[in-house]
């Protein structure tokens, strides 16, 4: 299936891993792929979701706040507050200065010469999306999976927290399919469409 993934969703598709080691989840989920779709600005799934008032920064935010804590990390964060120090403070000064998700990197490992990050598998709900943005191209008769079908993907299934980061953002769902449909119909290159 992945080979007839376009550029766009492919990198959605690493760009999605990487959103899920930097919040430090152990699988990813739609709403990882989500902010990997997010995270390519000039994509399709990016300026529609852009037009109903998302992208990356409002995404991640949401789902941090959607995404249970593991519990050690409340109990961390406590322990810390009661010696006075604040450790959303100290985590924005970090980031700040870093970057976003500074504190969350886990140091790459040294192997046969290259680095590389450790692998996070997906979830059974991701894969299930991954799978429904190709029966998305094959119903709009398209011969790859671009950016778009992932995200008429993630709206199909309708579930999962990347269904619930698309309604936390107050966007409708039926709406959304409606006009990412309408730019997958626009010729390459044309106005509003798609570029090789």
């Amino acid at each position: 299936m992945f080979e007839r993934f376009h550029h766009d969703a492919r990198q959605a598709v690493v760009l999605a891993q990487e959103n899920a080691r930097k919040l430090r989840h152990d699988v990813i989920g739609t709403e990882h792929i989500l902010l990997g779709l997010l995270a390519q600005p000039e994509s399709v799934s990016a300026r529609v979701l852009g037009r109903h008032g998302l992208d990356h920064a409002r995404a991640y935010r949401s789902v941090t706040r959607l995404t249970p804590s593991k519990p050690g990390d409340a109990l961390d964060a406590e322990a810390l507050e009661s010696i006075g120090i604040d450790l959303s403070a100290v985590r924005e000064k970090v980031e700040a200065t870093f970057g976003p998700g500074a504190l969350d990197r886990k140091p790459d490992i040294q192997r046969r010469g290259r680095l590389f990050g450790f692998h996070v598998p997906f979830s059974p709900r991701a894969k299930k999306t991954l799978e429904l943005s190709l029966r998305e191209a094959v119903n709009l008769k398209h011969k790859h999976i671009g950016d778009g079908h992932i995200l008429l993907g993630i709206l199909r299934d309708g579930g999962g927290r990347g269904g619930e980061v698309l309604a936390d953002a107050g966007i409708d769902a039926a709406t959304l399919r409606r006009e990412i449909v309408s730019e997958l119909g626009r010729p390459p290159g044309g106005p509003g469409g798609r570029r090789p």
